[in-house]
């Protein structure tokens, strides 16, 4: 990389960007690399980067993100244990720690989802939980080690603990004693370099025989550790000596366990650390609302609403932008602070960020070519000043940029040929430019200079492009606008501001002819595309109302086509039930057809053939007509007026009259025919207009007619769902009262028995019914009930 590259890379501040990055990353050396990130320029390893930045984005949407909280620096540990070296408890806990991390790592990568480029890093991880236990078990914290580390220790610190409450027994017959009582500053026991002592009043340390430890900082209190407890305090030490021993003997055990597994877990921890980092720049896009680019070769670049990662997102405004697909250099023009910069940053800087891996803040459908390098001429545009080494400066960045640029090189340059005399200026960056492009370059530039707006409009393969301003509200809008020229609006932002009139017309009057009409030209091409927007917009609106429309229309074509399905699944099963019913009764006709002939032939019981014969034609006339279709009902005409309680309706279902009683809440009728009170809907009943003595003979009659409808006694419930066989119920129940049935019997098979239940509950419930059982050998048994009517 260039010297140059690596100035333009802090003019676009691709490192801002890597700070934010590396802040996504838990381990120090997963940071570094973040920070270290370099656009790379061969187009299968961005691919692969990008991919991988994809997959971490996915996952993380599926399952959150692994933790890599306790990665750590472990190599020179590892490497200083496989030189025979002892690890420290803290160092042993950090190893620890980063098996752990491994095993949760392969415990979030169990391979029930569908492979990414990330699985090969799963997969080279390597757990060890038989290390990682084994530290935790020995080690409680950086200053304690667990008894359970060796039987060895265990018993050491068991003998201290002994020996210690021998001391402190000695001791306390010292303080306790009534001799010592005036010598002792205070009745305690104390330590003192890791002996057990009493503190003794200085004037008396003769009083208690002993061995000085210690005094206090004001000299009045000395530490004695008396005599009798000198060879108990030494066994202590002693024990203490072969404690540190064993924990040093511990330490070394499993630094040795540790260099013995070096080469595995720092294999693992490679495999973690570039987790950690890939994971770092998915949730980077997560955070900018970023977007993985097409990657293209061709040296063109298509950015739709694209945002600067570095501006607040509630203040930034996207912008659209394209450069190499329909012309290769971009001519940005327009008033200051319009963001014509900030729209070559982002131009610049997306290109990187695409190149580093890192997705980019932009909507789909943006594409990023892959350049050899992004060369940048960036100054401080909102300088009023320009001086000659500002110039210089400027010019001795471009000299080293136009030195270098080639067919992979995209160019950007702001404010081009500023600091210098204007037509001189806007000759050199008409050079420049065309330099550039001979090249093979992209360009995109910055300028104020009505030249280059021209030479824009003239050459081919070169674009106008500028910044909106709002002159009203003297603010920048931010939209860029491509293929029209922009304007400075210097005399009406001045108007505006309040210098006046007379001032702005002297100064217009020094504008040269050609530069009016130029303006004039600019002028109509802003209203013919302030027009154009507008009907743009409204062709949206039409647009969006016309999808809008479609849906709706196919939303209801996809439920009368669902309600037509229904409907049709409904008559094939009412169907296919008809023709199982006539199969059936055919079945056992002819099954009672042979019983017949054999009793013919035996001549015997001629009257009980004849009523079994008289039995099998009236089932076959029933099969016939529930085989046969539904009459048509003649449409009745509506009625003249609502219907009152009191009123003569016919039930249609049952081609019988009946009273209204009373019209519910819910609009249905309560209806009186005969004996029986049913509820009817509105449209299962019409009114009869005719005076109260004919209602009321027919009524008569209709229920005469009624009861002698004669009745089937018997009802096959089997096939029907448990809602669908209470409702057939309970209209054959109310036939059967009507025809003055004393016992029905009701087929509902054995099955699983959920139809049996429910239709002895509806039994229980209905008042018609007196009483009912199972059937009996004969009958039927379980798989019918026998019904007893009131």
């Amino acid at each position: 990389m260039t010297e140059l590259y690596e100035k333009s890379l802090r003019k676009l501040e691709l490192d801002r960007v890597l700070e934010q990055l590396a802040a996504y990353a838990n381990s120090d050396e997963a940071k570094a690399r973040c920070l270290a990130l370099e656009p790379q320029t061969d187009v299968d390893e961005i691919r692969v980067l990008q991919e991988q930045t994809g997959a971490a984005c996915r996952l993380i949407d599926l399952k959150g993100s692994p933790s890599f909280h306790e990665l750590k620096e472990i190599a020179p540990s590892l490497e200083r244990a496989d030189r025979g070296g002892s690890l420290n408890p803290t160092e042993l806990l950090r190893i620890a720690a980063v098996l752990r991390c491994i095993r949760n790592a392969k415990a979030y990568y169990n391979g029930d989802y569908a492979q990414t480029v990330l699985d090969v890093y799963f997969q080279e991880l390597s757990p060890n939980r038989y290390l990682e236990e084994k530290i935790g078990t020995c080690i409680l914290s950086e200053d304690e080690i667990a008894d359970a580390a060796s039987p060895e220790l265990a018993d050491i610190r068991r003998h201290m603990r002994l020996q210690s409450a021998k001391v402190k027994e000695s001791l306390q017959k010292i303080i306790s004693s009534p001799t010592y009582a005036k010598s002792l500053r205070d009745p305690i026991i104390t330590l003192r370099g890791d002996r057990y002592v009493v503190p003794v009043k200085a004037e008396c340390k003769n009083d208690v025989p002993g061995l000085i430890h210690d005094v206090s900082s004001t000299g009045s209190t000395v530490f004695i550790e008396p005599m009798s407890a000198v060879n108990a305090n030494n066994a202590l030490r002693e024990l203490a000596l072969q404690e540190k021993k064993e924990i040093e003997r511990i330490l070394a055990e499993l630094s040795a366990e540790c260099a013995s597994f070096r080469e595995s877990i720092l294999q693992s921890m490679e495999m973690l650390v570039t987790l950690d980092a890939v994971f770092a720049r998915a949730k980077l896009s997560h955070k900018m609302n970023a977007m993985q680019p097409e990657l293209r070769t061709n040296a063109s670049v298509e950015l739709i609403r694209a945002r600067h990662p570095l501006i607040d997102p509630k203040k930034v405004v996207p912008i659209t932008v394209r450069l190499g697909t329909d012309f290769d250099t971009l001519i940005i023009t327009g008033p200051n602070t319009g963001g014509k910069t900030v729209t070559l940053k982002t131009i610049g800087l997306l290109t990187l960020m695409a190149e580093c891996g890192l997705h980019i803040p932009a909507d789909h459908g943006s594409a990023i070519s892959v350049f050899s390098q992004v060369l940048a001429d960036i100054g401080d545009e909102q300088s009023i000043e320009q001086s000659l080494s500002t110039f210089s400066a400027h010019m001795k960045n471009i000299v080293e940029i136009v030195g270098q640029c080639d067919r992979e090189t995209l160019v950007l340059f702001d404010e081009l040929g500023a600091g210098t005399d204007p037509a001189e200026g806007a000759a050199l960056a008409t050079a420049l430019i065309e330099f550039c492009r001979q090249c093979g370059s992209r360009v995109a530039a910055t300028t104020h200079y009505a030249e280059l707006k021209v030479y824009a409009m003239r050459t081919k393969g070169v674009m106008n492009a500028s910044c909106e301003f709002d002159v009203e509200t003297l603010r920048p809008t931010y939209r860029l606008l491509i293929g029209i020229p922009g304007k400075s609006n210097a005399f009406a932002i001045s108007r505006r501001l309040g210098l006046p009139d007379e001032i702005v017309e002297k100064a217009g009057s020094y504008v040269s002819e050609n530069d009016k009409n130029f303006e004039d030209v600019l002028n109509q091409l802003e209203e013919q595309r302030a027009q154009m927007e507008q009907a743009k917009l409204e062709a949206e609106r039409l647009k969006l109302e016309t999808a809008q429309m479609k849906e709706q229309s196919e939303r209801y074509y996809d439920e009368i086509k669902r309600e037509r399905e229904k409907a049709q699944r409904t008559a094939r099963a009412e169907a296919q039930a008809i023709i199982d019913n006539a199969r059936r009764t055919a079945n056992e006709v002819a099954d009672e057809l042979k019983q017949l002939r054999r009793q013919m032939k035996d001549a015997a019981d001629a009257q009980g053939v004849n009523e079994k014969q008289a039995e099998l034609r009236r089932r076959l006339n029933e099969a016939e007509e529930a085989f046969a279709p539904a009459q048509k009902t003649a449409a009745r005409p509506a009625p003249s007026r609502p219907i009152r309680p009191g009123d003569t309706v016919e039930v249609l279902r049952f081609g019988t009259r009946a009273q209204v009683l009373s019209v519910n809440a819910d609009g249905s009728y309560q209806l009186q025919a005969g004996i029986m009170k049913i509820t009817a809907k509105p449209e299962e009943v019409a009114l009869i207009e005719e005076t109260k003595q004919q209602a009321k003979k027919l009524i008569e009659r209709s229920q005469h007619a009624f009861r002698n409808t004669p009745t089937k006694a018997e009802l096959d419930l089997r096939g029907m769902s448990a809602d669908e066989a209470v409702a057939t119920l309970a209209v054959f129940l109310d036939s059967a009262m009507l025809a003055n049935l004393s016992q029905v019997r009701i087929i509902h098979g054995k099955g699983t028995g959920v139809l049996r239940k429910a239709v002895q509950e509806e039994l229980r419930r209905n008042r018609a019914v007196k009483k009912f059982r199972l059937g009996v050998y004969g009958e039927g048994e379980d798989g019918v009930t026998i019904a007893e009517l009131a």
